[in-house]
């Protein structure tokens, strides 16, 4: 009898320790995807900023156009915006097909959690993704940080709207993370940063409030379905809410009639740069997907964290690629900036998650 319990607990510490060396393989795994999440939002960021500083873009902002000034400081942003999210929402809806989910995505959109979905796509999309690129295009790279404050936002949100935990951690998080933005914002008062930063400062701000409250709301809705089927039905919400809402408002306000519109989408779908924009939405899709993905794997709090990194990839793949490599001045980031975005990340992730848990998991 005692041979036999002896066998039996020998198994069950076995069975525990394989069970605890698969779990840290599969937390560290999901670590890996959450971090390479805030990576490829930083390449589409910088993707997207390329493309409309070249071709039709560069003639439509060097004014030889004619265009009005509502036209190239909304309508334009508005539309690469809405151009980035329809070939992200062709990578993803292709993404469905290819593994037989697209009949899952059609049966979604008309459930509960497929309409918190779409509501959580119309704040995300048009509302915090439009004014995230006219603030990028405004105020240049460094108010990319800025819009990392949508985790701090979030966790404010969560607070309030889903009366979740809100702990002297995270507190000191958000604290550090508006320090932060103040020192982003410092350098606009050194002459260093485009004339454009103080607009592109607010316009980030409220990307960052619209990206925490899409954070909230799409929170609940991902727990119920299929997070790629999340994210086609969010980036195809977006793509047709900026495409055909948004963008002909825009047009009626401005005065010309939607007629400009089709002509510049026409415009824009033709121009070579178009390679550039279906490769950033490729990357936006890519970004979506591993977020939800290292969430589920790690922890949402870990993988926001993780994602919230493209405060600081933002910057360096747009000095990398429009500074470096295209050798295209104004993109050079004060010290005092890249400083700030390091703490920024610092405080992100002091935010999210308990730095102290996380070392002591590595030592487990």
């Amino acid at each position: 009898m005692r041979v036999e319990k002896s066998q039996n607990y020998t198994n069950t510490t076995k069975a525990s320790v394989a069970k605890e060396a698969l779990d840290k393989k599969y937390f560290s795994k999901g670590l890996n995807i959450g971090i390479q999440s805030g990576i490829y939002y930083g390449l589409y960021t910088a993707l997207v900023t390329t493309a409309t500083v070249y071709g039709i873009w560069k003639f439509w902002y060097s004014g030889e156009a004619g265009l009005s000034e509502m036209t190239l400081a909304f309508i334009l942003g508005t539309l690469a915006t809405g151009i980035n999210d329809l070939t992200s929402a062709i990578w993803a809806l292709g993404n469905s097909l290819l593994k037989g989910k697209f009949g899952d995505f059609i049966k979604t959109i008309k459930t509960k959690p497929g309409l918190i979905m779409i509501f959580a796509a119309i704040v995300g999309g048009p509302i915090a993704g439009v004014t995230y690129i006219l603030a990028v295009q405004m105020g240049g790279p460094v108010v990319i940080p800025i819009a990392g404050l949508n985790v701090a936002i979030g966790a404010i949100l969560g607070r309030i709207i889903l009366k979740q935990e809100l702990s002297a951690r995270m507190i000191a998080g958000i604290v550090i993370c508006l320090i932060a933005s103040l020192l982003i914002g410092a350098t606009s008062l050194t002459g260093e940063i485009k004339d454009g930063m103080l607009l592109g400062i607010i316009l980030a701000l409220i990307a960052a409030f619209g990206w925490g409250l899409e954070g909230v709301i799409a929170g609940f809705g991902t727990s119920m379905i299929d997070s790629e089927i999340g994210i086609a039905i969010r980036q195809s919400t977006s793509a047709l809410s900026n495409l055909l809402i948004v963008l002909p408002i825009l047009a009626l306000i401005e005065g010309t009639g939607i007629g400009l519109i089709g002509s510049l989408f026409t415009k824009a779908i033709t121009d070579p740069t178009i390679l550039l924009l279906f490769a950033s939405g490729f990357f936006t899709f890519i970004s979506f997907n591993f977020w939800y993905k290292g969430n589920s794997m790690c922890g949402a709090a870990l993988g926001m964290a993780c994602n919230g990194t493209y405060a600081f990839w933002g910057p360096f793949f747009c000095w990398i690629i429009l500074g470096v490599i295209l050798k295209n001045p104004g993109y050079e980031i004060a010290p005092i900036a890249w400083i700030a975005s390091i703490l920024m990340a610092i405080g992100i992730f002091i935010m999210s998650v308990n730095p102290l848990d996380y070392f002591k998991r590595g030592k487990n």
